[in-house]
């Protein structure tokens, strides 16, 4: 299945049914009177959050969604049906924008949450609704509302705790697949991973949700490379860990590349935690390793953290920072919660 996080679609809500014009018709009956029923109210649009789904792919080969139009008003007061909705089912994490892009017009990251975007246009009166003592005969009745009608743009971005960020072969997909149970796939290359894998990391007795996202080069915010559109997979982080590779020529450059991007890049991931670990440190003799790690903590104002997630050194520390700063975030959170008065 490929990955598709961006998708954009045009909905549609149903029209009103138009009420109906009649009169009752029945035998010793002299005046009957009016008895046309109103029209069905057009179908809604809802987006509805789902588990079991990763990627907007449904999206990728239909874009156009319309609901039912209501159903005609008939004699004898008889109402129309209602037209039936359209649920557009996306995963946990699908943030909806108008069709330029800069209005959320709602972001579904709980499963099972519902959103009606569109509402269905009303039914018509039928001329029974029209009849009073003075107008006890009315020929009128109504047509019913039309729907609504708009172009959205659907984004995802992947639920995660942690994210990876680094340049391209810096060994964050050789991190997530030593850490879960994710097969990234490991290549001796830049830009083996093409689009972002989830994993459960479990420490401690602990669990927490890993992403892992594209390399980032110098000037993916203007497009270079793979861009920097995979970070919207990191905003709801709660923590990075920045991995920089130990056998680049200088690890602090390195670090201050990824850094200017993530700071171009805005939406405030340059004010995340950041974890800083050094990796590929068992290819490193003790001479280069003390160096490397120096010209990082300069860059980065921090201790770094040098490790080696194929041969197991210092994972594990690594996952413990992670967690304690992921668990730090979900106090402060359930305190806030507590503090703030509830509203409706």
């Amino acid at each position: 299945m490929k990955f598709l996080d961006q998708a954009k679609i045009y909905v549609r809500s149903g029209d009103g049914g138009a009420g109906c014009l009649s009169f009752r018709r029945e035998k010793f009956i002299e005046f009957g009177g009016p008895d046309g029923g109103d029209g069905g109210r057009g179908g809604d649009v809802w987006l509805e959050c789902v588990d079991g789904l990763n990627t907007l792919i449904d999206y990728r080969y239909q874009q156009h969604f319309k609901a039912k139009k209501g159903g005609y008003g008939m004699g004898a007061n008889r109402s129309g049906a209602k037209g039936d909705d359209v649920v557009l089912r996306v995963p946990a994490g699908t943030e909806v924008l108008d069709e330029e892009g800069d209005t959320v017009l709602a972001d579904l990251t709980d499963v099972g949450q519902r959103v009606r975007l569109l509402k269905g246009g009303n039914g018509g009166f039928g001329n029974a609704h029209f009849k009073t003592s003075t107008n006890q005969a009315p020929r009128r009745a109504n047509p019913g509302l039309e729907g609504e009608e708009r172009w959205i743009r659907l984004r995802l971005k992947l639920i995660a705790d942690a994210g990876l960020v680094g340049l391209p072969n810096a060994g964050k997909s050789t991190f997530l697949a030593a850490t879960t149970a994710a097969k990234p796939k490991v290549a001796d290359y830049p830009f083996t991973t093409l689009h972002p894998g989830l994993g459960v990391v479990a420490v401690d007795g602990r669990e927490f949700v890993l992403a892992d996202i594209p390399g980032l080069i110098e000037g993916a915010h203007e497009g270079v490379g793979l861009g920097d559109r995979f970070l919207a997979h990191v905003e709801r982080c709660r923590v990075l860990l920045h991995l920089v590779d130990g056998t680049c020529e200088h690890a602090g450059k390195v670090y201050k590349t990824v850094r200017a991007e993530l700071e171009a890049y805005g939406h405030g991931l340059e004010d995340k935690p950041e974890i800083v670990a050094l990796t590929k440190v068992d290819a490193l003799d003790a001479e280069t390793l003390k160096a490397q790690l120096a010209r990082l903590q300069r860059a980065a104002k921090k201790k770094p953290l040098a490790l080696s997630a194929h041969a197991g050194q210092g994972v594990r520390e690594a996952l413990r920072a992670l967690a304690y700063v992921i668990n730090e975030g979900r106090v402060q959170e359930q305190a806030r919660e507590v503090a703030e008065p509830w509203r409706p």
